[in-house]
């Protein structure tokens, strides 16, 4: 698969001609009989009266399946995700990094989710820094695309459709963020996935193309949170929706508004005008020191860490 689709993009850079997209319609199939977990697959019996085995994902309530094709472009309707980050609980337990790489297939260099180290003054201690893509209501990164890989839903999610995207690095060199990440490398992984791809999941991964953190809105349409925000174990992430003022952690569930004024929630970098949908409450009254987040960190980047804040310029 990787190979084919670096063939199309290199014929699409030479010629300019754009990458047609398949759609793929199913049997509707019904009367559940029995379920195999292990299989993952459902024994059903048709309507002509034969019992066949399927996909147990083809049984499930399309809402709750992720969206393919233009139906991904959409977005969930009376949606619009927010992402607010608790900066004095973040002790950089990388549990968001791991589950995120998890769920996404990633490489253990591959971070949809980063987590930085800063300082404020140089008279003030560090403290740390989630940061995944912001899904800017202005993005830059969509306006640069040549092929409208790159796109904002409704729902206020940007994503990126690895079907049409070229591998040109355009929407790269546009993020202020250095929230994108290129696939260098063919893997096995890609190619033993039976998945069929959506934007929604990012995966099955395809090489020379570029990904980034997609807010999860695949686990939305099941109700879940996304990977990092399940999995912070200091319950620092919250995501939630602006149309119904509430955010959650997997833990408390609080008022977006009340809490962005009473905390003094800000963007980052809001002087550029991308207009972020993730928010920073400031680290104040924070629950631990930042030397906490150092422990159990292999040298090298524990040194990248400290170098970090060593080089910045507050």
């Amino acid at each position: 698969m990787g190979k084919d689709n670096n063939n199309d993009r290199r014929k699409f850079i030479k010629t300019g001609i754009g990458l047609g997209m398949a759609s793929i319609v199913g049997a509707k199939l019904t009367a559940l009989a029995s379920v195999d977990e292990k299989k993952e697959t459902v024994k059903v019996l048709t309507q002509d009266g034969k019992l066949v085995e399927v996909d147990k994902k083809a049984m499930a309530d399309p809402s709750t399946l992720p969206a393919k094709g233009d139906l991904a472009r959409q977005g969930i309707p009376g949606r619009k995700f927010v992402m607010v980050v608790d900066l004095a609980r973040c002790a950089n337990a990388r549990s968001c990094i791991e589950a995120c790489q998890r769920g996404h297939d990633l490489l253990p260099n591959q971070e949809f989710m980063q987590v930085m180290l800063k300082k404020d003054h140089e008279g003030s201690e560090p403290y740390w820094f989630p940061k995944p893509c912001y899904h800017c209501g202005n993005p830059p990164c969509v306006k640069v695309c040549p092929v409208g890989a790159t796109f904002k839903r409704t729902d206020g999610i940007v994503l990126v459709d690895a079907d049409t995207c070229i591998g040109c690095k355009f929407c790269v060199s546009a993020c202020p963020y250095s929230a994108r990440v290129f696939n260098w490398e063919d893997r096995e992984s890609y190619e033993e996935n039976t998945d069929e791809y959506s934007p929604e999941t990012s995966v099955p991964g395809q090489v020379g193309t570029v990904s980034k953190c997609d807010f999860c809105p695949d686990r939305s349409r099941e109700g879940k949170l996304p990977y990092c925000a399940e999995s912070c174990p200091m319950g620092a992430i919250y995501f939630g929706d602006v149309n119904e003022d509430t955010i959650f952690n997997g833990q408390e569930t609080l008022r977006l508004k009340e809490t962005i004024s009473n905390r003094a929630g800000y963007q980052a970098m809001a002087h550029l005008g991308t207009d972020p949908n993730v928010i920073y409450l400031p680290p104040v009254n924070k629950s631990h020191s930042f030397e906490r987040g150092l422990k159990d960190l292999d040298e090298d980047l524990k040194d990248w860490y400290l170098n970090q804040v060593k080089n910045e310029k507050p």
